[in-house]
């Protein structure tokens, strides 16, 4: 094993896109997912985007050099263009394995030095001639191979099991028609009135609000960045000083579902149940607390309720009456139909549902035992 530095066995490679390329895949740091290994998502146009001018390979790694704390790495499985922001980087053949090189760039090391290496404050980039010189270990030619082949095993257990959580997701999706029928259809005839009619909904507090108050309390401040799919995020939730009369008005009860008002496109409507929370926990201006008569819907039933194609479908319709970001208010969240069985009808799909968040919980650790595992044995070989 000996010590090399990045630009020893790998080179940027700049090249010029010139047309030739038969429908070339047009990627922007957007198609990079942190984490992600791959690269699964691109546009595809006959013309591509004419701010784009690199060209890159199959095989060859894109490293999104905007912003790097994001960690976004991925090898290309095609030719095509991407953003100036994304750096191409290509294996020396002779010197690394093509099929290790990814796995140099993607982990946390090497993402940790392109951070310290990044200049700029709103948007900082990194340069290839700082990242050429970060140094890691590298096995001789053999070990390379053994090595890279386990943890490509591991890149593919992964996707698997993701794969296992996406498909049972669509399960339960599947079994609420099922059950029920469409629900903007109603083939069977169930209650339906709009949300406003079943729910309180109330939008939280702005972060630079002015309060005359002497008496704040400093409480935990859920942004939009914490609501995530199906489940908040409590690893990263911020604080803020809030009034006695504030914490009253805004607090979060286990049985909210929390909304996003919106932003991009896959974030209008975004909710779930806080689950177990902080004391006095409360939110920001861009979520919609929906508190509803639970003698009427069920909470665990709304939070999968508006996951649905058709209801995810609405809110999409609604963001586009509005002009700039993709958003809806609250009175389009209001208007929204809410189909509603009896409440024994209502459990037992929850109770459906909720064997299917166990089995994708059970994955999820699955996923965690394999990430812990796949660093440990980058940290031992290519540290």
């Amino acid at each position: 094993m000996s010590r090399v530095k990045l630009g020893d066995v790998a080179e940027e490679v700049r090249e010029t896109y010139q047309g030739t390329m038969e429908n070339p895949a047009i990627v922007g740091l957007e198609h990079l997912i942190p984490g992600e290994f791959r690269l699964k998502n691109w546009d595809s146009e006959s013309d591509p985007n004419t701010t784009f001018t690199k060209a890159f390979h199959k095989g060859q790694v894109l490293f999104g050099r905007r912003r790097a704390y994001l960690k976004k790495a991925a090898v290309a499985p095609v030719d095509g263009v991407c953003s100036g922001d994304i750096t191409v980087i290509s294996a020396k053949q002779d010197k690394i394995l093509p099929e290790l090189l990814p796995f140099v760039i993607q982990n946390d090391d090497f993402f940790e030095y392109a951070v310290g290496n990044s200049a700029g404050s709103l948007s900082p980039r990194v340069k290839w001639d700082r990242l050429r010189e970060y140094e890691f270990n590298l096995p001789d030619r053999d070990s390379q191979k053994k090595l890279a082949t386990l943890l490509w095993n591991f890149v593919d257990t992964k996707e698997a099991y993701q794969d296992l959580i996406q498909q049972t997701d669509e399960l339960v999706k599947s079994q609420f028609i099922e059950m029920f029928g469409d629900p903007f259809d109603n083939p069977n005839g169930y209650q339906l009135q709009p949300l406003s009619e079943v729910a309180s909904i109330v939008s939280g507090i702005t972060k630079g609000r002015k309060t005359k108050s002497n008496v704040l309390i400093q409480v935990p401040y859920m942004s939009t960045a914490n609501v995530k799919d199906g489940h908040v995020d409590w690893s990263d939730v911020k604080k803020i000083e809030a009034t006695p009369e504030e914490i009253q008005q805004y607090n979060l009860m286990p049985d909210d579902i929390l909304m996003t008002e919106g932003g991009d496109p896959d974030k209008v409507g975004r909710g779930c149940m806080p689950g177990s929370t902080p004391v006095n926990c409360i939110y920001q201006n861009h979520i919609f607390r929906v508190r509803l008569n639970q003698s009427k819907v069920m909470a665990p039933y709304f939070a999968r309720y508006i996951t649905l194609p058709r209801v995810r479908a609405y809110f999409l319709q609604c963001s586009k009456q509005t002009t700039g970001i993709a958003s809806i208010n609250k009175k389009q969240l209001g208007e929204l139909p809410v189909m509603f069985p009896d409440i024994d009808q209502q459990n037992e799909y929850i109770a459906f549902a909720d064997q299917s968040d166990k089995s994708k919980f059970e994955l999820n650790e699955a996923i965690k035992d394999l990430d812990a595992m796949y660093k440990r044995i980058v940290k031992e070989n290519l540290g």
